[in-house]
C-alpha cells in the first residue's frame, strides 16, 4: 500500500493540491490576544506492517492530519494529530468501513478550523474550552451518533491543539516546553526525569520469539493487549492461554528499574470485560500461575457505559478513553480507579493538561500512553511524560508509551520528517529514553519546521 497524500485549503478536499487561502477581515482587539487570520488542513495516510488489532478490531493504516493556522501577525504554526477511530469510537468504527470512519474524523478537523478563523484567543486551552462544545455536537451530526464519544472528538482536534500551542509560542517568543506550561499546571508538570521507561505494546498477533526479541533489545514494561475478539467466553479463554503463555516466556527475567527486579506487566483491555465478574476469573488465573503480583497496571477492563465500581479489584486499573476530560477523570477516580494514562497526542495537550492537574491533586499517579502515533507526536508526548512525577514501584523513571516503530511500514521515512531524528533522545537505548539539557531547552524539537510537513502548504 502507498502513502497518500491529500491537502485541504477553504474549498473542498483535493489530491496534491489547489490551496485556498481565506484570511478573515481584520479587526482590532486586544494587543495580548492572537487573532487567527487563515486556516488549511491536509492528511497522510500510513499504511500498518500489518493489521493492529486491539478492541476486538483491527486497523490496516492510520491517517495523520495536518493543520495549518496562521495569525494576523504574519506567522504561522503546523499542528499533527494522528486518528485512532477504533481507539476513540469503537461503534463508529465497527459501524462504517475504515476509510469511512477516518473521513468522518478528519471532518470534523475541518469544522473546527473553519470554526476557529477569524477568532481572537489568549492562549490554547481557554479556546479549546470556548469551541469543544460546539465542535462535539459538530460531531455528533457527521457520524449520526447522538452519543458519540468525546474522545473520538478530541481525536480530531489534537492537530488544531499543536498548531494553536507552536502559534502561541511564535507569537510569544517562546522555544521551550517549561515556557508554554501555563502557570496553573506548572506544579503538575514539574519534574524533569532524566530517563523514560520506553512501553512497547504487545498486540494479539505478536508472537513469544517476537516478545522475546523485544526484551533482548532491552525493553521491560510490557503493554500487553487483551480483551480479544469473540464472546465474552470465548474472550476470556483465549486472554488466559494468552497470559500463561507470555507469563511463562518472562517470569524469569529480571531488570534493575523495578522494586522487585521483575518484570511489570501493563494490560490494556479497553473496555473488553463486559462484567466485574468475568474480569476477576481473568485475574483468578493470573494468580494460580503466579503473575499477579507482576501486573503493575490493568487499562479499561469495562465499557466505559457500565459505570463499575472498582474499588475492590486488588490491581492498579487505569483510566484511558474514559477519562475524556477532567472531570471525568474525577469521576473515574470516584470510582475506584489508582492510574492514569494520559494522551496528549490523542486528547490534545490542552485537555491532557487539565486531566493531569485533576488526577494529580488527588494524588493519582499519570503516565503517557501512545496511540501508534508519527515521530514528531511521540516528542510532544516525551515532553509531557518527562514532566511527570516517577510511577509507582519504578526507579525514578518517567513512563511513555511508543509503538509506531512497530507498526508503521515506512516509520524510517516518517523519522526523517522529524527535524531532530539523529538527536540521542529520539531513540531508545536498552529499553528507556535519555533525555538531557537540550532536550528540555528546546522541547525535544517540536518547535522546528519540518520541511516535509510544510511542503503541504507551499
Amino acid at each position: 500500500m502507498q502513502r497518500r497524500r491529500f491537502i485541504r485549503g477553504s474549498g473542498a478536499l483535493c489530491f496534491f493540491g489547489c490551496l485556498n487561502f481565506l484570511p478573515g477581515s481584520c479587526t482590532s482587539g486586544n494587543k495580548e490576544k492572537i487573532r487567527i487570520a487563515g486556516v488549511r488542513s491536509a492528511l497522510e495516510k500510513e499504511p500498518l506492517i500489518q493489521p493492529f488489532g486491539f478492541k476486538g478490531g483491527y486497523l490496516s493504516e492510520l491517517w495523520q492530519s495536518i493543520a495549518y493556522i496562521s495569525s494576523s501577525e504574519g506567522n504561522h504554526a503546523i499542528g499533527l494529530g494522528t486518528q485512532s477511530v477504533l481507539w476513540s469510537d469503537s461503534a463508529v468504527f465497527s459501524n462504517n468501513s475504515e476509510t469511512d470512519g477516518n473521513t468522518m474524523m478528519y471532518t470534523i478537523t475541518q469544522k473546527a478550523l473553519d470554526l476557529i478563523r477569524g477568532m481572537e484567543f489568549t492562549d490554547p486551552v481557554s479556546l479549546l474550552a470556548a469551541i469543544l462544545d460546539e465542535v462535539y455536537e459538530e460531531g455528533k451530526r457527521i457520524t449520526g451518533r447522538p452519543d458519540l464519544r468525546k474522545t473520538f472528538v478530541l481525536n480530531a482536534l489534537v492537530a488544531v491543539d499543536n498548531a494553536l500551542w507552536l502559534l502561541y509560542s511564535k507569537e510569544h517568543g517562546i522555544s521551550n516546553f517549561d515556557d508554554m506550561i501555563p502557570s496553573e499546571y506548572r506544579n503538575t508538570l514539574s519534574e524533569r526525569n532524566e530517563k523514560l521507561a520506553a512501553i512497547p505494546l504487545i498486540s494479539y498477533g505478536v508472537t513469544i520469539p517476537q516478545l522475546k526479541e523485544t526484551v533482548e533489545d532491552g525493553y521491560f514494561f510490557m503493554k500487553i493487549k487483551i480483551g480479544q475478539p469473540g464472546t465474552q467466553e470465548e474472550m476470556l479463554n483465549k486472554d488466559m492461554e494468552r497470559l500463561s503463555a507470555l507469563h511463562d516466556a518472562l517470569k524469569d527475567i529480571r531488570t534493575p528499574y523495578t522494586s522487585d527486579g521483575k518484570l511489570p506487566y501493563y494490560f490494556d483491555a479497553n473496555g473488553r470485560y463486559e462484567s466485574k465478574e468475568t474480569f476477576l476469573k481473568f485475574l483468578r488465573h493470573a494468580e494460580k500461575i503466579g503473575a499477579a503480583g507482576q501486573i503493575a497496571i490493568v487499562e479499561e477492563p469495562f465499557p466505559e457505559e457500565a459505570e463499575i465500581d472498582v474499588s475492590d479489584i486488588p490491581v492498579r486499573l487505569a483510566a484511558d478513553e474514559s477519562a475524556h476530560t477532567d472531570s471525568d477523570t474525577l469521576k473515574r477516580i470516584e470510582m475506584g480507579y489508582r492510574a492514569i494514562a494520559l494522551k496528549p497526542i490523542a486528547k490534545t495537550l490542552s485537555m491532557s493538561m487539565k486531566i493531569a492537574k485533576a488526577a494529580g491533586d488527588k494524588d493519582i499517579p499519570c503516565f503517557c500512553a501512545d496511540l501508534t502515533v508519527n515521530p514528531v507526536l511521540v516528542e510532544w508526548n516525551k515532553n509531557f511524560a518527562a514532566r511527570l512525577k516517577s510511577f509507582p514501584g519504578l526507579a525514578n523513571l518517567g513512563l511513555v508509551e511508543s509503538n509506531g516503530h512497530q507498526n508503521y511500514k515506512n516509520w524510517n521515512q516518517m523519522m526523517s520528517y522529524l527535524p531532530s531524528h539523529n538527536k540521542p533522545w529520539v531513540h531508545v537505548r536498552n529499553g528507556l529514553y535519555y533525555t538531557s539539557e537540550e532536550f528540555f531547552q528546546n522541547g525535544g524539537g517540536i518547535y522546528d519546521s519540518s520541511p516535509h510537513y510544510e511542503s503541504f502548504f507551499k
